[in-house]
């Protein structure tokens, strides 16, 4: 499958690449308020033959896009697994945005974390993030950006609300 992206993430999983693959297509594409560019599954490839640890037939890699960016998904055994020093940053428009992808990655054994941060249930990170919090943080008033940031420093969800109303606060 032709891919002109020049850079794309490989994410190393004990077994459970489709299974990943297919969960974060399913949320990317249920993005509240519609997406621009569907998320898919784009390849499947399975072990043509028997080799250490892998049956003949086994998933071994997983092309998929989420929202027009290419990843690989490996089964390449439990030797690595993920740690907060690589996470995605999903930008989210509204409140309704944080909150649905926050239930959708915290489900069925995913981890809340702290200002915004969550691990999904095969351990891999996102930072869900709305755009008006950034905005806030980067705000011209220090006054402003360093309430903003001291309401998001007490927050695993981020609560747009609640960071509105510390900035404003004064």
């Amino acid at each position: 499958m032709q891919n002109d992206q020049k850079i794309s993430p490989y994410l190393w999983f004990d077994t459970e690449a489709e299974q990943a693959a297919q969960l974060y297509v399913d949320v990317f594409n249920g993005r509240p308020g519609g997406v621009e560019v569907e998320s898919r599954v784009l390849e499947v490839t399975r072990s043509p033959a028997e080799a250490p640890g892998v049956a003949a037939g086994q998933v071994l890699v997983v092309a998929f896009e989420l929202e027009g960016v290419r990843f690989v998904a490996l089964n390449g055994g439990p030797v690595f697994t993920f740690n907060e020093s690589v996470s995605f940053f999903v930008r989210c428009g509204s409140q309704e945005e944080v909150d649905y992808f926050w239930n959708a990655f915290t489900a069925d054994g995913g981890q809340e974390s702290q200002c915004g941060w969550l691990k999904d249930r095969y351990g891999l990170s996102w930072q869900i993030i709305p755009q008006r919090m950034m905005d806030l943080l980067g705000d011209p008033d220090p006054g402003r950006s360093q309430r903003a940031m001291q309401a998001m420093l007490q927050m695993q969800k981020i609560d747009l609300a609640e960071i509105e109303r510390a900035a404003d606060a004064a």
